[in-house]
């Protein structure tokens, strides 16, 4: 799968750009701020419906205008497919296939797929267990419809549950009954996926650590969940009138956390930036090499600003990795020309180096 023609209006800071993009390697340079990253968001809306960084759409559309637009031309072998995007200012979003709009949103998860690689990655491990779950979520959501249905189904059971515990003096055990049934079932595929995922998961992670760091420390995932504490639909039961003073559900899958651990010890106690950021690059690449094979697709690979604080040695590990040949299509920003020069110079050809500045895109001689 390879993304041929990018076509993006009013999406933050970017007022319009028209790429045509390489098969390869697509490199973008500029200072802080200037609108690399969001270059790579809306590659990542086109795959998954949203923004990377910000699920509010009307925050997502520049300043100045009312509507913003992304389209997309992929190559799948032989067949060229069209996704269009559009969201206006208090109007529900259109998506589209080839000009044709999806009946749902989540019918489209899993077509583009994709894994993005970006200084906010270090929220797995310094943030709450809620980007851990979004972690397992979007990558498992990807090749599993199962999982993506199961989880959809959950939330909105979860949602059900909440409003009945906000009101006040509402006693009908009947509809608990219905919702807590719903969440055990729902919640019980969706934690047999997630501890199936891990389970197979782990030894890639390390693979692709000891490559990036020369090194023999051993990297952990432990998955840690409610369903595995015994009778979920008791413990549901045991917690409700507890629940009910809070004002929501304090039990279940949407609570699950990932210990994330470095030679037996929490990464996020005993782990340098560098090392983090290591643990973090690793945890994603080894991502892309699970749903390479998960879906027998190569996936777009987004790398944001990934190299600040990692030594020359990983860098240089890391840039063998992705230009691999089980690599496909690239997407790099960098503020340093240095690293950017590093990749290509280890290419003969396929790559395109653009510059941005203040939102504008602007292709350089990628003769260097």
């Amino acid at each position: 799968m390879i993304l041929e023609r990018l076509s993006i209006l009013n999406y933050k800071n970017i007022e319009q750009a028209e790429l045509s993009l390489s098969p390869k390697i697509n490199c973008f340079l500029g200072s802080n701020g200037m609108g690399k990253t969001n270059l790579l968001d809306a590659i990542f809306y086109l795959s998954f419906c949203k923004s990377h960084n910000n699920p509010v759409d009307s925050q997502n559309i520049n300043h100045q205008a009312e509507f913003s637009v992304i389209q997309g031309w992929y190559q799948f072998d032989n067949k060229q497919e069209e996704f269009f995007c559009s969201f206006r200012r208090k109007q529900k979003k259109q998506f589209k296939k080839n000009k044709k709009e999806y009946e749902r949103l989540s019918d489209h998860i899993g077509v583009l797929p994709l894994i993005m690689v970006s200084p906010s990655d270090t929220s797995l491990i310094s943030g709450g267990s809620d980007e851990r779950r979004r972690f397992m979520d979007i990558f498992l959501s990807q090749f599993d419809k199962e999982y993506l249905h199961a989880l959809i189904r959950y939330n909105k059971a979860l949602q059900q549950r909440n409003a009945l515990l906000k009101q006040d003096g509402f006693s009908d055990d009947t509809l608990f009954d219905l919702w807590d049934q719903q969440l055990a079932e729902e919640g019980s595929v969706i934690y047999r996926k997630r501890k199936d995922f891990i389970d197979k998961f782990i030894p890639t992670f390390q693979k692709f650590y000891d490559f990036i760091c020369l090194s023999n420390e051993k990297v952990e995932l432990t998955y840690d969940s409610h369903f595995e504490k015994g009778d979920f639909l008791a413990l549901l039961k045991q917690r409700k009138e507890r629940d009910r003073i809070i004002g929501y559900t304090s039990v279940g899958i949407h609570k699950d956390d990932l210990d994330m651990c470095m030679d037996g010890y929490s990464i996020k106690r005993v782990g340098s930036q560098g090392q983090n950021k290591t643990y973090v690059v690793a945890l994603k690449l080894a991502q892309f090499d699970f749903l390479r094979k998960a879906t027998d697709t190569t996936p777009i690979l987004l790398l944001d600003d990934i190299f600040d604080k990692l030594d020359s040695s990983r860098v240089e590990q890391i840039i063998k990795l992705v230009l691999d040949k089980d690599f496909g299509q690239i997407f790099v920003t960098d503020t340093n020309r240095e690293h950017l020069d590093e990749i290509l110079s280890h290419t003969n050809s396929n790559y395109l180096l653009y510059e941005v500045e203040q939102g504008e895109v602007v292709l350089k001689n990628p003769d260097l």
